[in-house]
């Protein structure tokens, strides 16, 4: 069994898919801790029902971004963190938690990476008019949202997309990829080699096109 050490801002629907997923068996891991930066974040609501404990740590409390992340790194080392899951924690990771954790931190993106990194992927995507978007879960390194890809879920956009339906349609796929991402990582499946994530059996599946080939 791994422990789990998520960090969260706002509501934590994901954090929430993978507390279940823990307790239904679905992940052989544990979730050590909750930290957060905001203390209003629902997040912490849904910790406190799990018994799961909470860490605020506000970085205006700390004298700069490295020693703020160097105490998240030692909050997380004492609780025996195996990986870190940045789960709609709305700050770029400074280098001391990386460096302790790397390719040991997972983070999610409502977008499909490279493309509209940020915030506001949903946003980005419909304004575009993409005709496919969707989710990243990817490890994190020092920039914004490059770190190299571990697997991605697509769903088809609309042309009367709003951030928010959009949104919706992708975040249903979000609680489904990011428990798997970390299940490959507890079973030993990933590995990095530069820019890639090799897994360990992957298999081919079907593709998506939208809209749909007209074939009569």
């Amino acid at each position: 069994m791994i422990k789990l050490g998520v960090l969260a801002s706002g509501s934590g629907s994901n954090f929430q898919s993978i507390v279940d997923s823990t307790e239904s068996g679905y992940l052989d891991a544990r979730v050590a801790v909750l930290i957060t930066d905001k203390p209003e974040a629902y997040a912490i609501e849904r910790a406190k029902k799990h018994e799961i404990e909470q860490l605020v740590l506000i970085p205006k409390n700390f004298p700069d971004r490295d020693t703020y992340y160097s105490h998240i790194a030692d909050e997380l080392k004492k609780r025996g963190v195996d990986l870190v899951i940045l789960a709609g924690f709305m700050r770029v990771v400074g280098s001391p938690l990386i460096d302790q954790y790397r390719e040991r931190i997972m983070n999610i993106h409502p977008a499909l990476l490279p493309s509209f990194p940020g915030l506001h992927g949903q946003k980005q995507a419909a304004d575009y008019g993409v005709r496919i978007s969707g989710c990243t879960v990817h490890f994190v390194d020092e920039g914004m949202d490059t770190g190299p890809v571990i697997i991605q879920a697509a769903v088809p956009a609309y042309h009367d997309d709003t951030e928010e339906s959009l949104g919706k349609r992708i975040l249903k796929q979000e609680h489904k990829i990011f428990p798997y991402a970390i299940r490959l990582f507890s079973e030993g499946r990933l590995s990095v080699e530069g820019r890639k994530v090799i897994i360990k059996g992957e298999r081919e599946d079907s593709v998506i096109i939208n809209p749909p080939l007209d074939m009569d």
